[in-house]
């Protein structure tokens, strides 16, 4: 990989994913400018920062007539990416565009088939457009950067900074103790991908220039495995003792009781149902492997996790306590624990509606 500094853009660059990529290539002694409203966050310490606003006539100008060795961009709206290629698509060196695997039309089996496109200059910001708006973000970038571009595809993207809390709702639960509900069957499949790994990878295919269209996401495995792997890294930080107690309730049982999957109130992080969902934690690590992408062991996703948030969380997914002791005494066949609603009261973290769509970076 070049050792050479290089002028890179980050459009975003204050939020999770494109925070971190621009954090990293600052690290690295890049000249990194962050471009971005300036609304959602603050970019890096050693980034400069340039206001732009791609929702408005003229909103990218200040780009115009830069030049950059590396841009990443992690936009959904298609409006919003043809701005930024007319200002600076022929004077980039490489671009790098996170687009998301919900461009799939299919969950329940792993298939390449994709969404239609949404039209070039759609605005529309829903979240049940947000696959087919990554496909038509996708095209335009190819259309105009052809081999200078690499657009990847994530799965669920965790750790420091996850803005749904996917993974950190777990070792919250369990550092907290007592019986905790878990989803069976323990061997239903799920992938992630670390926001640090994913965010390295990418400024190193920067650096090979590194093209084409690939999944960024890890190994699947299996909901025991990734469970019992976050427990096994919580004793090996000494945060707990044991092992966890975990009840592996049916999830036609979680479903009747309204526990709901993905991320937000009432959710069970990383879980989604089979056989709606069977395709989506199956895809193939492969490919971004060979193309270098490193993968971290779980403990230390775990470990980065809880060093960022361990100290004053604010977990923004999963059941309250109160909703957890319900469906378990559902479960059991017993009265809930009426002292549940003050472990709730004494909780260090809140549980808000979503801020993004499930694959935002």
């Amino acid at each position: 990989m070049s050792t050479q500094p290089k002028r890179v853009l980050v459009l975003g660059g204050t939020v999770y994913l494109s925070q971190t990529i621009a954090r990293l290539a600052v690290e690295r002694g890049h000249r990194v400018t962050v471009a971005a409203r300036g609304t959602s966050g603050e970019p890096p310490a050693g980034a400069e920062f340039t206001a732009i606003d791609r929702s408005v006539p003229g909103g990218v100008d200040a780009l115009r007539g830069k030049e950059f060795d590396a841009v990443f961009d992690v936009a959904r709206i298609p409006a919003h990416v043809t701005p930024v290629l007319d200002a600076l698509a022929d004077r980039a060196g490489h671009w790098s565009f996170v687009s998301t695997i919900s461009v799939y039309k299919h969950f329940h089996v792993v298939s390449d088939e994709l969404h239609d496109p949404t039209a070039p200059d759609s605005t529309d910001p829903a979240i049940e457009v947000y696959g087919a708006s990554k496909v038509a973000c996708e095209n335009l970038v190819r259309e105009r950067l052809g081999d200078k571009a690499l657009i990847t595809r994530p799965g669920l993207i965790v750790g420091p900074g996850d803005r749904n809390d996917r993974l950190g709702y777990w070792p919250l639960r369990m550092a907290e103790g007592g019986e905790i509900l878990a989803p069976a069957p323990r061997e239903r499949l799920l992938q992630w991908i670390d926001v640090e790994d994913y965010a390295t990878w990418l400024l190193d295919a920067a650096d090979a220039g590194t093209s084409g269209t690939l999944d960024a996401i890890g190994h699947p495995i299996g909901m025991g495995a990734f469970l019992d792997g976050v427990g096994a890294a919580l004793q090996e930080q000494g945060v707990i003792d044991a092992p966890p107690q975990l009840t592996w309730v049916p999830q036609e049982f979680l479903l009747e009781h309204g526990v709901n999957m993905w991320a937000g109130p009432d959710s069970l992080g990383m879980w989604v149902t089979t056989p709606e969902y069977d395709g989506h934690g199956s895809r193939p690590a492969g490919p971004a492997i060979a193309a270098g992408l490193r993968l971290s062991p779980l403990a230390d996703t775990v470990a980065r996790w809880w060093a960022a948030n361990a100290a004053a969380p604010r977990l923004k997914a999963g059941l309250s306590r109160v909703k957890e002791g319900e469906v378990l005494a559902a479960f059991h066949g017993r009265e809930p624990d009426p002292g549940l609603a003050r472990l709730d009261r004494e909780r260090r973290f809140a549980v808000p509606a979503p801020e993004t769509p499930d694959y935002e970076g």
